[in-house]
């Protein structure tokens, strides 16, 4: 019979407005947007507390109620991304250049869905695609083929859980779409009903993902700064999670959209991070 065995917790850094785009647009919303989450076994479930609290303790941050990565120093970032490596989880993250996003209307995702948020919606689904192919696989090697997918996200005032089931629920209607042909939701292991939504604070599943996704935010990210620092992003390398056949980190537990990056003319400080993870030079792009 189904039952949980795996439980994702999702967050998100940087904003999803396409309309203008730094630093294109000198008020636009922010050249990146990256999706995190990190996704462990619900038999971890009654651990995490004590994770959380641990790094918490290891980086000297326990003033607040609750950990929020872009508000630390540099020297408790290194440290709670190290403590974090050290975790029995799986980090996974999409990372968004929305350049040639910019005032762009998708008419495929306009016929999943008429959300003004569609964006948001469709990277969660680049997300997932990763996540429920990594669960399906251990299912095949661990003998567990009833075990699914249970997702949590970090609560936003925006988007209800009725637009997640809509969303989910008609793509999971249209698998014969020659477009989702390539890379797909391992239905199997995903019930597109089994969504949470929580409190940033309440949740610390919620605060490793915040972790993910903003350390690899500021690894890409040079407004306003001027600078991006890959240096957290790097050290979570041990728990970002690989291709099941092919081992790669890129594409798998670190994807970039679009596919090329060239458009982007990123810099080269913006490309070190994708180096490290193994994408090919082809697709970053001459500055």
């Amino acid at each position: 019979m189904p039952t949980t065995g795996y439980i994702a917790y999702i967050d998100e850094a940087g904003d999803f407005g396409l309309k203008n785009v730094a630093p294109v647009d000198p008020q636009g919303a922010s050249e990146w947007f990256c999706m995190g989450g990190i996704l462990i076994r619900k038999s971890n479930e009654t651990k995490i507390n004590n994770w959380l609290k641990d790094v918490r303790l290891s980086a000297k941050n326990t003033q607040s109620n609750d950990l929020h990565f872009r508000k630390l120093s540099d020297r408790q970032k290194t440290i709670v991304c190290q403590e974090t490596a050290k975790l029995n989880i799986r980090a996974f993250v999409v990372l968004s250049n929305k350049r040639n996003m910019r005032r762009y209307h998708n008419p495929r995702a306009s016929k999943v869905t008429s959300h003004k948020h569609w964006f948001y919606l469709w990277l969660t689904r680049l997300l997932l695609e990763r996540m429920t192919e990594y669960c399906a696989h251990r299912n095949r090697i661990d003998g567990t083929p009833g075990h699914r997918l249970q997702l949590e996200f970090s609560r936003r005032k925006d988007i209800k859980r009725s637009s997640f089931t809509d969303y989910f629920s008609k793509l999971w209607a249209q698998q014969s779409d020659p477009y989702l042909a390539k890379r797909t939701i391992n239905w199997d292991v995903f019930n597109f009903e089994d969504i949470h939504f929580f409190d940033h604070q309440t949740r610390a599943g919620l605060q490793f993902a915040d972790v993910i996704a903003s350390s690899f935010f500021q690894s890409v990210n040079t407004v306003p700064h001027g600078i991006c620092k890959p240096e957290f992003a790097k050290l979570l390398m041990p728990r970002v999670a690989r291709g099941p056949t092919n081992q790669n980190y890129h594409d798998e537990g670190v994807a970039i959209q679009p596919m090329n990056l060239s458009s982007a003319k990123l810099t080269d400080a913006q490309k070190d991070i994708f180096r490290f993870y193994g994408f090919p030079e082809n697709r970053l792009g001459r500055r």
